[in-house]
C-alpha cells in the first residue's frame, strides 16, 4: 500500500532542513528544495517597469517607442527659425540634434519614405507590442498635422508689418507644441509610462488594434 501526503509548503518557513523520526528524506532533495525556495522569493522580489500598471515594458520597446517622437519634430524643425533666432540660447540645448536633422533633410524623400516604414513597418505590424505602436501611431498623427501649419504659411506669407508678427508667433507656437510633444513623450516613453498626447492620443487608439 502506497500513503501519498500532500502538504502545502507556502505557509510554512523553512529555517531547516526537513526532520522526521518516520521518514527519511534524502539530503540532495532537501538541498534542491531550499535552493527552489530561495530562487523563487528572488525572483518574485525583482522590479519591472510597467505601462499602466498592467504589464512590464522591454528595454526595446521603451527605446523604440521614444525614436518614434522624433519624426513630427524633424518635420516641423522649420518652425522654429524666429523662435530660435529671438533666443539663441535654445539652439544650445538643440545643438546635439542638429546632425541628425541635417542628414534626415539631406534626402527629398527621406521624410516620406521613414513615414510609411513607421506605418507599416511598425504600427501595422502584429509582431510589435502594442505599446511600441501605440506611439508610432502617435507621432504618425502628429506629422499628419502638421499639413495644417504648413497650408498657412503658403497661404499667408507677409514680409513685415503686423501680418509678419502673427505668422512669427504662429510659427513659434507650432514649434513649441512639437517640441513639448517630443520631450513628454519620449521622457515618457523612457520611463515606461504611456503618454497621451492632445489632440492625437485618441486617433491613434482608434487605429491600433
Amino acid at each position: 500500500m502506497t500513503l501519498s501526503l500532500s502538504i502545502p509548503l507556502a505557509a510554512y518557513k523553512i529555517t531547516a532542513p526537513f526532520q522526521s523520526p518516520f521518514i527519511k528524506i534524502p539530503n540532495f532533495i532537501q538541498l534542491r528544495g531550499a535552493r527552489r525556495l530561495r530562487f523563487n522569493s528572488q525572483r518574485k522580489s525583482s522590479i519591472v517597469v510597467r505601462a499602466g500598471g498592467s504589464s512590464p515594458v522591454p528595454a526595446s520597446d521603451r527605446l523604440l517607442a521614444a525614436v518614434g517622437y522624433f519624426l513630427p519634430f524633424f518635420d516641423g524643425v522649420q518652425y522654429g527659425r524666429f523662435f530660435l533666432t529671438q533666443f539663441p540660447i535654445a539652439q544650445t540645448f538643440l545643438e546635439p540634434l542638429f546632425p541628425a536633422i541635417k542628414v534626415y533633410n539631406s534626402y527629398p524623400y527621406g521624410s516620406i519614405l521613414v513615414f510609411f516604414t513607421l506605418y507599416f513597418g511598425v504600427v501595422r505590424n502584429p509582431n510589435i507590442s502594442r505599446y511600441v505602436r501605440f506611439n508610432t501611431m502617435q507621432a504618425i498623427v502628429l506629422d499628419i498635422l502638421l499639413i495644417f501649419p504648413e497650408i498657412v504659411e503658403r497661404s499667408f506669407a507677409p514680409s513685415e508689418g503686423l501680418g509678419l508678427n502673427l505668422l512669427s508667433s504662429f510659427d513659434s507656437t507650432v514649434f513649441l507644441f512639437l517640441l513639448t510633444c517630443l520631450v513628454y513623450g519620449s521622457t515618457s516613453c523612457l520611463l515606461g509610462q504611456v503618454p497621451r498626447l492632445p489632440l492625437v492620443a485618441d486617433a491613434a487608439d482608434a487605429q491600433v488594434f
